[in-house]
């Protein structure tokens, strides 16, 4: 993944920030990675957040391509777009857990993920007033949308003003989902995490489809829909109050229903809660195979993938799911057991036997 550097420089130490906090430098092996205001309370989690920070950083260095003894394995690139205000929590979590996710569980050599960060300004700030440094601007992730498997859209107390506003990233998930309906052969994943559901539901994108959303905010959820619904084709979104709910998901039934991971139980009303894909090599052949194409491009939205999530811990339930069905099960339950988390399943509405 091509990295773009900003027109200007990011604030030296002796920038004066306004508000109580301590100014951090990141640094690691002589190289500065960001520059961030963390509120004296905040310490412990700013070290948490210079750990990923020293991990992106080594990541990036890294070829997008891993190398292993059968070959390469490519490396999912994945979007967050941070708006003022975004849930720090809600970033940090999902980030933790695709920077711990392996295609192989007991090499560090095949990382799964890659992660950029994207926002309006150099600076992005927190709802808890942690300010971290994006790797590119928007209007440079849009012009590389394209080449992003994922878009992250965090909540946090700063979704209001985008809505009131129509800041971005609206236009930015519109341009996501419109790429995956006018290109179906590549599959695409879109998740949001807490009120980051908000901003897809203002969009449109999720008419005809299932959704959630943090459990303070479904009513909020409902109105957006609805009014959503009557600008486009008057689709109706089934806000539903669940973990997590996934639509468009990719699986492999397999021959034997009750050995597949992810198929745990059936619901009266026909659904299966958490149904994805097994392994890394199934999204690569999903990719090319041409009846998966032509599946993928009957399906809302070209057949993108669509997951929405609650509350904050719902987010990391989620971002499980994303690395069971793109790398793999046992890939999700290995970084649910170093992080010494119990993985709560959500549910999926739509999907496609790869």
């Amino acid at each position: 993944m091509k990295q773009r550097p900003w027109p200007s420089l990011w604030p030296s130490p002796s920038t004066n920030f306004s508000g109580a906090g301590s100014l951090i430098v990141l640094v690691h092996n002589g190289e500065e990675l960001s520059i961030v205001k963390v509120p004296d309370d905040q310490i412990e989690f700013a070290y948490f957040w210079t750990r990923l920070r020293i991990s992106r950083s080594a990541e990036k260095k890294m070829s997008a391509v891993a190398e292993t003894t059968e070959g390469p394995i490519e490396v999912i690139q994945v979007l967050f777009a941070l708006h003022p205000g975004f849930g720090a929590q809600e970033l940090c979590g999902p980030l933790e857990i695709l920077s711990k996710a392996l295609h192989k569980i007991h090499d560090p050599n095949t990382r799964a993920f890659e992660c950029t960060f994207a926002s309006g300004s150099p600076g992005v700030t927190s709802s808890s007033d942690l300010t971290i440094k994006a790797d590119i601007d928007i209007k440079t992730a849009h012009e590389d949308l394209s080449e992003y498997d994922v878009l992250i859209i965090p909540g946090g107390d700063g979704v209001d003003d985008v809505l009131k506003k129509s800041a971005e990233p609206l236009e930015l998930i519109k341009a996501f989902a419109q790429l995956q309906t006018s290109d179906p052969s590549k599959e695409r994943t879109l998740m949001s995490i807490g009120t980051g559901s908000l901003l897809l539901a203002q969009t449109g994108i999720l008419q005809g489809l299932a959704a959630t959303t943090h459990p303070d905010y479904y009513t909020k959820m409902e109105i957006i829909c609805k009014d959503a619904a009557r600008r486009g084709d008057l689709e109706q979104t089934d806000v539903m109050e669940e973990n997590y709910v996934v639509n468009n998901a990719r699986f492999e039934l397999g021959e034997k229903l009750e050995e597949n991971p992810f198929v745990l139980s059936k619901r009266p009303d026909g659904r299966r809660k958490s149904i994805a894909r097994k392994g890394s090599n199934a999204w690569k052949e999903s990719v090319k195979r041409r009846e998966s194409n032509a599946r993928r491009a009957t399906l809302k939205l070209g057949g993108l993938r669509l997951i929405t999530s609650g509350g904050i811990t719902s987010g990391l339930d989620a971002s499980l799911y994303l690395v069971a069905a793109m790398v793999s099960h046992e890939s999700a339950q290995e970084v649910a057991r170093v992080m010494q988390y119990t993985w709560n399943k959500g549910v999926t509405v739509e999907g496609i036997d790869v």
